[in-house]
């Protein structure tokens, strides 16, 4: 047996409110890359499906940035860090790792030779260095404000020269290489001043802040050359970043008004905008807090909503053209539906349904308020389990919730389909809700404290997990539920259960990492198969089986990915490092191939190559 991967669907970038994001486009503006957790993702354009992920940080990422010769990334993290890998290849070999300053990276640029980089943020003894990118030897000094440097840019063309921007409202203005203070312009704006940027042709910078002010200045001197206003269509809201256009004759604008702008420099007026959201009405999600012109020839713009849906936009269209969206952190539950729909859940309650082409769709409505913790496959629908104390249906077709939420009383613990019936574990009981129904007709009170569930409806068993490492196996009739059998204690307490498709096996995944199978009789006996998958070191979180009932998938905190064999036990396939945090869902889209979601936010397809 054997594992490869298929494709990596990349989470949505984890914006601030009132905050940049930074975005980076290639050279041929053919990729985006951005942060999310600790974690870089490279992502196509046109396939956002199309991704790759870069984990060699051990702190939260906050910015990545693409040489010019687009061979390289430069990417910062909380701890002060940058590191510089390939990008050419899908290996990411990591080139270096320097300590730039004891706190958060905010920004980074390179120089147009792709050999200097200036790193800026929040530090103790200083705000930010300048760098090679292949030795980290110091080409400068980065000087002159006191306080957070929010952005920096790089003019591309020699005589080489930099600008930064600070909280302390001001701009600071280099000579370089090596990069030395020349200019202070303070004064000017009256907030933080959040973004500057040079011109692709490096005649101007612009610089953007919180008093909702945009400066012009000249590129090779430093000296202001004007305001830039428009009282009818000026933004109405703090400016956290700007971005030029390849010919250099405009920049485009985000703001937290829910709006993107086009300005021309020329004019110093606006000529295009979009706003986003609900008209009418505010709407912090909408707040647009990163924005990127890429260097193609219609000259697309990516603009980044606070909720993490990045919005494609022609210059020429009134309306954006794309909007991708997914999730912005951890999933905490994954589930395959009919026509092997993905549908996956996370830690602040969003569902979304994933396409074959890897698009994402969030379902529309009321979602859930907190962590989704599972969902019950049937025909048509699929229902999930929230830590709002909730049940949802919902339509994977339609990508809309289909009824009410449907109340616990307490916090749900696992949920399963078992005929037309919904099954719901919670810390209390255990509930079975007849098909359309808010009320449970058979409620099981329990003297333990659950941890996990699994239904097995051919054979009608209910399996419950104890945190006293026991296993209680019920069975299920129209006459309620009947306790047949308690397995023995193991040495650590169950967190995941699966039966097979036919009820013959059952797998239980445990605290351990330790994987016991049994073969299931109806009448409730459960004789032990195999103790040998035992390769997991941490928790097992998810365990799925194939139609077949032949191999069995798991996940678990150590990130690793391992399938089994039930005819041979000792021979497995193991993908280590699957997803970086741990893997908190497992399922099967088909006989060969497997899908995981995990810490990570990324949803990943696998090729299974079986015996």
């Amino acid at each position: 047996m054997s594992i490869k991967r298929l494709s990596t669907y990349s989470p949505q970038p984890i914006g601030v409110r009132a905050s940049p994001t930074q975005l980076s486009v290639d050279h041929k503006g053919e990729r985006i890359i951005y942060t999310s957790g600790k974690s870089v993702f490279i992502r196509s354009i046109d396939d956002p499906a199309n991704g790759i992920q870069y984990t060699g940080h051990t702190a939260n990422a906050n910015v990545a940035r693409f040489s010019p010769s687009g061979f390289y990334v430069a990417s910062g993290d909380a701890s002060g860090k940058i590191r510089v890998w390939d990008c050419a290849g899908e290996d990411l070999n990591t080139k270096g790792e320097f300590p730039i300053i004891s706190g958060p990276i905010k920004d980074l640029a390179w120089d147009g030779e792709s050999k200097r980089i200036i790193a800026v943020g929040e530090g103790k003894e200083r705000f930010g260095a300048a760098i090679t990118f292949d030795t980290g030897n110091s080409v400068g000094e980065v000087t002159g404000q006191s306080s957070v440097i929010n952005s920096v840019s790089i003019r591309q063309q020699r005589p080489y020269r930099a600008a930064t921007a600070s909280d302390d409202q001001t701009i600071v203005f280099y000579h370089g290489a090596p990069f030395k203070f020349n200019t202070l312009h303070k004064g000017l704006h009256t907030g933080f001043v959040h973004g500057v940027a040079f011109s692709p042709d490096g005649e101007h910078f612009v610089s953007v802040g919180a008093d909702r002010k945009i400066f012009l200045f000249d590129g090779k001197t430093g000296e202001l050359v004007s305001e830039i206003k428009d009282a009818d269509s000026h933004h109405r809201g703090s400016i956290l970043a700007v971005s030029w256009s390849p010919d250099s004759k405009q920049f485009a604008t985000a703001s937290t008004d829910q709006s993107v702008k086009v300005w021309d420099v020329s004019s110093k007026s606006v000529v295009k905008t979009w706003r986003f959201g609900p008209e009418g009405s505010p709407s912090v999600p909408d707040h647009q807090v990163g924005v990127v012109w890429t260097p193609r020839a219609n000259g697309l713009i990516i603009s980044l909503s606070l909720s993490g849906d990045l919005n494609y936009i022609d210059p020429a269209s009134d309306t954006p053209t794309r909007t991708v969206s997914g999730h912005q952190g951890t999933i905490t539950a994954l589930a395959t539906g009919p026509s092997n729909t993905i549908v996956t859940g996370s830690f602040d309650g969003r569902i979304c349904r994933w396409t074959s082409d890897g698009t994402a769709t969030a379902i529309d409505g009321t979602s859930h308020t907190n962590s989704v913790i599972g969902f019950a496959a049937s025909d048509k629908s699929i229902l999930s389990a929230g830590w709002d104390d909730t049940i949802r249906s919902l339509d994977p077709s339609a990508a809309a919730f289909t009824s009410s939420p449907i109340p616990t009383d307490s916090q749900p613990k696992g949920i399963a389909t078992l005929d037309s019936s919904t099954v719901v574990l919670t810390a209390n009981d255990l509930r079975i809700y007849p098909a359309g129904s808010s009320t449970p007709t058979v409620t099981e009170k329990l003297s333990f404290t659950p941890t996990a569930l699994a239904v097995a409806p051919a054979i009608s068993h209910i399996a419950v997990a104890g945190q006293d490492s026991k296993l209680r196996i019920f069975t299920y009739s129209s006459s309620g539920v009947k306790l047949v059998n308690t397995l023995a204690a193991s040495r650590t307490a169950p967190t995941s259960l699966s039966y097979s498709t036919s009820g013959q096996y059952f797998a239980v995944g445990e605290q351990s990492g330790k994987i016991v199978l049994y073969e299931t009789q109806s009448s409730g006996e459960y004789a032990v198969k195999t103790t040998r998958w035992a390769f997991h070191n941490a928790r097992v979180e998810s365990i799925a089986w194939n139609s077949a009932g032949t191999h069995v998938v798991s996940g678990s905190l150590d990130c690793s990915l391992y399938v089994y064999s039930v005819d041979r036990p000792v021979k497995n396939a193991v993908f280590r490092n699957a997803h970086q945090g741990g893997i908190n869902g497992v399922a099967w889209e088909d006989e060969k191939t497997v899908v995981s979601a995990g810490a990570d936010g990324a949803v990943k397809r696998w090729e299974v190559e079986l015996p």
